[in-house]
């Protein structure tokens, strides 16, 4: 006797988001199905404060059991139709379990699009990896095509994985990790142009050339990556405090001002607090344009201390909080 139930064509792992217009103009999960061992969760979406019109809708990457075991793969795909906006988030760090031998390794991918105006805010927790774990992920993301030339997609993506677990005394003791970036631009031929790759592997060497031995003593890096019209505005903020940030051998901003003069912006004094702070916590970073993106490299000693760094900077200028509401920044809290 035959299955009455359909058969399903989904693999273990896949998954699959749709943020479509119905009409008017109204964006609606479409689509959100997932596979074993990758769970998509969506609460309900969320208008933004000074934008009453504008909705935001959020979905929250889980995996069972908090993690990857060796062997197992995510396969996600993401459609953003014009104009819509998307928060991906999780609830937790993606922990990456021992692996039997480099050959077995977990994998995770994602593969988004965003049609005009529409815009992703990706902030997840960062990804921990267990000792004798093995793990690679690619996330790319396509930017489809403007029939009047006008704005392309918005991206916010943040990349970063630390150390372990330090109290069970792991600190980049991993086999391997590789992490890579891309943003492409779709061509009306049906091409597509890179725009970015960023590209992070790890690779453990052994004693004399351990992940541990290179990395001096930080505890979590990390990558931000900003595209689009929207988020013009941060990161021209992150291009500019690191124009701002003392040099060696230049004045530190609590030093006092060269001229002796002590009355400075409510700006300026945000900038020496928060520059003492990096100091102190030892959070190191840097900022470039490459090609419309602002790419932002942070490293601390610790996670807290590199969530710290991103809550205040973030916070500081508040475009993730005003384009996508304060649920964006759950990870950082």
């Amino acid at each position: 006797m035959s299955s009455p139930f359909k058969i399903t064509t989904s693999q273990p792992g896949n998954g699959s988001i749709h943020l479509g217009l119905l009409p008017p103009s109204t964006p609606r999960l479409k689509t959100s199905s997932y596979q074993y061992p990758l769970k998509l969760v969506s609460p309900s979406p969320s208008h933004l404060p000074d934008e009453a019109q504008t909705l935001v809708h959020t979905v929250y990457l889980l995996t069972y059991g908090g993690g990857l075991v060796a062997g197992d793969a995510i396969d996600l795909h993401v459609m953003l139709d014009a104009t819509t906006r998307l928060v991906l988030l999780t609830q937790g760090s993606t922990k990456l379990f021992r692996s039997p031998g480099r050959d077995v390794v977990s994998k995770q991918s994602m593969n988004v699009s965003l049609a005009p105006g529409s815009a992703l805010c990706y902030l997840p927790d960062p990804v921990q990896p267990f000792e004798q774990s093995c793990f690679e992920q690619q996330q790319s993301y396509t930017l489809l095509p403007s029939d009047s030339n006008g704005p392309t997609g918005n991206l916010c993506v943040l990349d970063w994985v630390c150390n372990g677990r330090p109290a069970n005394g792991e600190n980049w003791s991993f086999l391997r990790y590789g992490s890579r970036n891309e943003i492409y631009v779709a061509q009306p031929s049906g091409k597509r142009r890179l725009l970015l790759r960023d590209n992070m592997l790890m690779d453990d060497g052994g004693v004399t050339n351990s992940i541990k031995s290179r990395m001096d003593s930080q505890g979590v890096i990390g990558t931000l990556i900003l595209h689009g019209a929207l988020l013009t505005k941060l990161g021209h903020f992150f291009m500019d405090e690191f124009k701002l940030l003392p040099r060696i051998g230049g004045r530190k901003w609590d030093s006092g001002s060269e001229s002796g003069d002590e009355d400075v912006d409510e700006a300026t004094q945000r900038r020496a607090v928060r520059q003492r702070e990096e100091t102190a916590t030892g959070v190191l970073w840097s900022a470039a344009a490459v090609r419309d993106c602002v790419v932002v490299k942070f490293a601390g000693p610790s996670v807290e201390a590199g969530r710290s760094w991103l809550r205040v900077m973030l916070m500081e200028e508040g475009s993730v909080a005003r384009l996508f509401g304060e649920r964006a920044l759950l990870c950082l809290r």
